[in-house]
């Protein structure tokens, strides 16, 4: 009797763990999501007690040619990808460089290195909005000095170079971070694979493609995978630089989901929120899918 009593206890043991979490996560993460997707169809907004369900409209508007939602999904996309490849090719030479090629002082450069990713975003951006000023601006400034004249430009306010300058000053700052988690994979690579490599002749270039890149591939699949989500989600850095300008310049879709709310147009902006949802979805899926390809078997 007491032997099938606590055999039934531990049994349900851990129901009393999953059941209360489920139902939070239901609650807190489910429901609001779906009601989010169930508004973007209707004219939710600040200007009216009544909320009309208008089907497609609010979509139709995102993505009509006239408008300007377009580009910020286009502005999102672009951001994205040369983040992605910026932070990871910095990200790894850096890590290589500091796996192998430098001994001395090596933690003073790790903290170095990884010190601005742990700087608040606003910091960093009100800092790059005074050294990236075309009249007054620490750069042009140090350009002009030196003869480089040419080089001085109008960094944040020339339409065609400020989303640049934003990807170079998120790259600037978050490439410490992805340099962390390369350098953690580095370190878990068997040397014993690179002295047979080197005996039997095998290059820098060489160790580097057929050892170094195959082995760190789930550390390259994590890096990945973090810098898709951050940067279709991207927000703080934009805003607080450029405010989405000049113009539309700068737009990416979080900025455009946080000034259709301001503006009390709330289905627009679940419309647009549901538009970035699946963009995150789909490229989560694919990115996994297409990185694991390359990932090493055990």
């Amino acid at each position: 009797m007491g032997a099938s009593v606590m055999k039934l206890s531990v049994g349900r043991y851990p129901l009393y763990f999953i059941v209360p979490a489920l139902i939070l996560y239901i609650a807190f993460f489910i429901i609001p999501s779906l009601s989010g997707i169930v508004y973007a169809f209707t004219d939710w907004s600040s200007y009216s007690d009544e909320v009309n369900f208008v089907g497609w409209r609010n979509f139709q508007k995102v993505f009509s040619p006239g408008e300007n939602y377009l580009a910020y999904i286009g502005h999102t996309l672009v951001f994205t990808l040369l983040t992605i490849v910026f932070k990871t090719v910095f990200g790894l030479a850096l890590a290589l460089l500091l796996d192998r090629g430098v001994k001395r002082f090596i933690n003073i450069y790790r903290v170095m290195i990884y010190l601005p990713a742990v700087l608040p975003t606003l910091v960093v951006a009100l800092i790059f909005r005074s050294i990236l000023n075309p009249a007054t601006g620490a750069l042009n400034t140090a350009l002009r000095a030196v003869g480089l004249d040419a080089l001085a430009l109008r960094w944040l306010v020339d339409p065609h170079i400020a989303l640049y300058s934003v990807i170079g000053v998120d790259t600037w700052k978050g490439v410490g971070y992805i340099m962390v988690i390369l350098l953690a994979g580095l370190q878990t690579i068997p040397r014993d694979y690179y002295e047979a490599a080197e005996i039997d002749g095998a290059g820098a270039w060489s160790r580097l493609w057929y050892i170094t890149l195959p082995l760190l591939m789930p550390a390259i699949v994590v890096v990945t995978v973090l810098n898709v989500l951050y940067g279709l989600r991207v927000f703080d850095i934009v805003y607080a630089m450029t405010n989405g300008g000049p113009g539309y310049a700068t737009e990416v879709l979080s900025t455009g989901i946080f000034k259709a709310f301001s503006k009390g147009q709330y289905g627009l902006g679940t419309a647009i929120s549901t538009v970035l949802f699946f963009l995150l979805a789909i490229a989560g899926y694919f990115v996994i899918r297409l990185l694991e390809r390359g990932r090493v078997r055990d």
